[in-house]
């Protein structure tokens, strides 16, 4: 049930859903004369697109997202016995649709799961991402593509990722992993996921028992706190940071991170 309140809450609480409510709105009351509920629609739409745009918000709720676990220096670990890479990666409907591997923004996660695999060769990996869609049954799988696809394509050996398929969403990727490879005491695993999404990904695991050191890709925020001067760069700086600090909250209340907003 969670899986599908979380479905239906982004619905109604994506930015980008709402500009198009809000022009929706402005146009039917010019239509209808309704000049008060037009009035107030196209004061909120001018004021959301200049925040999005002449304003740093977008970037700094994004950057305080990604700059919370910064990049692990490899070369202190003591080891790495495993690698877990996070699902995101690749669009599976679209990969369906035209039959060939379609990645999305989050390719970096796959990149780093090569680059990863490579330097530690005894490293047990793991690529975990089943299917998001609400009626998953009969859908492509997320795992089954980059094994099938992606992997060969770059010449790496799949047989050496343990791959897990059924997950819908962070909180399975940790629950359905960790039943798959029973991560021990003192082992030390790597967890890639974009930078946005690494605070709740971490508590998750956390919660679930599972220690596990960030190594965050896909950075999306600028360095320093800008103004986009950009109004799609900065609904897609806002989209990403409002969907993961909503998801924060939601998990949060749900009990299925071990604090609000995990830190280092």
């Amino acid at each position: 049930m969670a899986f599908f309140v979380s479905k239906l809450l982004w619905i109604i609480a994506n930015p980008a859903n709402l500009l198009g409510i809000l022009v929706l709105i402005a146009a039917l009351a010019a239509l209808l004369r309704w000049r008060r509920i037009g009035a107030v629609a196209l004061t909120l739409l001018v004021l959301l697109c200049g925040m999005l745009t002449l304003t740093p918000v977008p970037n700094d709720l994004l950057s305080a997202l990604e700059n919370r676990f910064p990049q692990p220096d490899l070369a202190k670990l003591p080891k790495v016995d495993g690698v877990i890479v996070l699902g995101g990666a690749v669009d599976t409907h679209r990969s369906s649709a035209f039959a060939t591997l379609v990645v999305t923004d989050a390719a970096e996660r796959l990149l780093a799961l090569v680059d990863l695999g490579r330097r530690y060769p005894a490293a047990k990996l793991v690529m975990t991402g089943g299917s998001a869609d609400i009626d998953g049954e009969g859908a492509v799988r997320e795992a089954d593509l980059v094994r099938d696809r992606f992997l060969p394509m770059v010449g790496f050996d799949p047989a050496r990722v343990v791959f897990e398929r059924d997950s819908r969403n962070t909180d399975e990727n940790a629950r359905y992993s960790r039943a798959l490879v029973a991560p021990q005491p003192g082992e030390v695993w790597l967890l890639v996921t974009s930078a946005y999404h690494m605070p709740r990904a971490v508590g998750i695991f956390r919660q679930q028992g599972w220690p596990v050191v960030p190594y965050p890709v896909d950075f999306g925020a600028a360095p320093d706190s800008q103004i986009s001067f950009d109004l799609l760069g900065g609904l897609q700086n806002f989209y990403w940071a409002s969907r993961e600090w909503i998801g924060l909250t939601y998990y949060w209340a749900l009990g299925r991170t071990e604090s609000f907003f995990p830190a280092p």
